[in-house]
């Protein structure tokens, strides 16, 4: 096995590594619980099974549903439990740039006008304040804070952490628009 993996052959594993699924259960859970900080389309997904399968990190049973349909319920190997324990288990020192497109954007800004550029930035303030109620609501679901032992506590601490993203990029774009607008 290349000792190189995407992240999302781990994304995979840790999931496979809770639960039994489908492709398309897979495909649901970065929808819904993995959207906050990951994310992988249909396309992304299969290959990425069939990789895991062709390794022996992941195996998976055939079911019958009603009398024709057929798919395929993926399930952790022993050797993927290992693989994935060795990767959750060790903290890689390498600092990340996260590619940010808006980012970007707003460095050649200077080359719109003012009225352009306060556009973008509220756009982007926009996006970041509805992401940002998003996850207020999904704070909601806990009446407390999970025992730290159970599979929520860690949903907690993203959903916290993503919290706590949005709120600083809203005060950063809000400290823009402020010093766009109080500029010559």
């Amino acid at each position: 096995m290349n000792d190189i993996m995407s992240t999302l052959k781990y994304a995979i594993l840790g999931l496979l590594n809770r639960k039994s699924m489908t492709g398309y259960e897979l495909k649901k859970e970065f929808e819904t619980t993995l959207f906050e900080f990951w994310n992988a389309k249909h396309s992304q997904i299969y290959p990425e099974l069939k990789d895991l399968y062709d390794n022996k990190l992941v195996n998976f049973n055939i079911e019958v549903s009603g009398n024709v349909l057929q798919k395929k319920l993926y399930y952790i190997t022993e050797s993927g439990k290992k693989y994935f324990y060795d990767w959750i288990s060790k903290l890689d020192n390498k600092h990340v740039i996260q590619k940010d497109e808006f980012k970007l954007k707003l460095y050649f800004s200077d080359l719109l006008n003012k009225d352009e550029r306060n556009s973008l930035l509220l756009k982007e303030l926009e996006i970041h304040s509805k992401a940002l109620m998003h996850f207020k609501t999904n704070l909601l679901k806990f009446d407390n804070i999970p025992p730290s032992n159970d599979t929520d506590f860690v949903d907690y601490l993203v959903l916290l952490g993503g919290i706590k993203r949005e709120e600083m990029v809203c005060e950063w774009l809000k400290e823009c628009l402020s010093l766009c607008q109080n500029r010559k």
